[in-house]
């Protein structure tokens, strides 16, 4: 596979990551404007992100925008609709109404509309279904993936500013390693995210779900830690409700616990 994004890729990144940063929550106390969600709500909705699969979009490029929504915070429903696209495409009928939002720890919301077993599935071929299972495993590892670029960023943005005698706290070696190595593991994500995300459309459906358990457990796993380091980095206010760091904690935990993968599913070795 080719990791680079093609210039139409990019473009789509660019256009997600601009409606993250403009309409998502910049703090805690935002999370309830809701004069901002609507036009969140509007805008995802217009630009057709949530049309993605129906409108011959890749794997890939669903887990773009997934990734570059989580990093933003987006507190619009994305994950749910985007499935039931996709499911309603392989079944060739409209998508199914929204569900019941789910209750969850997230305060984003990014859960809502998410159903993890839809009963559809059983009218699709088993190939159809295994590639369904593939995409849901992709897009939720995207989601972690940018939810740990999320929190490695603000605790950057807070190590240049937060001073301790007399000097910025990421110019110490213990935090600055931290950082470093809460961007080694971003990176590593990022690669098997991708791999399980492109996985989805070009390999054989059991090969795209084991891509995708693969990654979930390595994301899973890394963003968890990169979201501690932050809180950590943030010292005592990174426990505070004010501070963002513990909401991107609360989306790890949440997409963590959508389609749960353990190691003994795994065909291949993973430590």
């Amino acid at each position: 596979m080719d990791v680079r994004l093609t210039s139409e890729q990019q473009q789509l990144r660019d256009a997600a990551a601009k409606l993250a940063d403009d309409l998502g929550p910049g703090s805690v106390a935002e999370l309830e404007d809701r004069a901002r969600i609507e036009r969140l709500e509007k805008a995802v909705e217009d630009t057709g992100f949530r049309r993605l699969r129906s409108d011959g979009a890749s794997g890939v490029e669903v887990c773009i925008v997934a990734e570059e929504f989580a990093r933003g915070l987006v507190d619009v429903p994305f994950i749910g609709p985007v499935l039931t696209d996709d499911l309603a495409r392989r079944l060739g009928r409209a998508p199914a109404a929204p569900t019941e939002p789910r209750r969850t720890v997230d305060l984003t919301g990014s859960v809502r509309d998410v159903v993890e077993f839809p009963p559809e599935l059983d009218e699709l071929s088993e190939a159809d279904a295994a590639r369904w299972r593939a995409l849901a495993l992709a897009t939720t590892c995207a989601d972690l993936v940018g939810a740990a670029r999320g929190a490695h960023a603000l605790a950057v943005d807070y190590a240049k500013v937060r001073e301790q005698y007399g000097a910025p706290i990421g110019s110490y070696q213990a935090v600055a390693h931290m950082l470093a190595e809460s961007l080694a593991l971003i990176e590593g994500s990022i690669s098997v995210s991708r791999h399980a995300a492109w996985a989805v459309d070009e390999l054989p459906p059991d090969e795209a779900i084991e891509a995708g358990r693969v990654a979930k457990i390595y994301c899973s796993r890394a963003a968890l830690t990169v979201c501690e380091t932050a809180i950590q980095v943030h010292g005592g206010i990174g426990n505070t409700w004010e501070c963002l760091a513990h909401v991107f904690l609360r989306r790890v935990l949440t997409a963590t616990e959508l389609w749960p993968v353990k190691l003994e599913e795994l065909t291949i070795g993973l430590s």
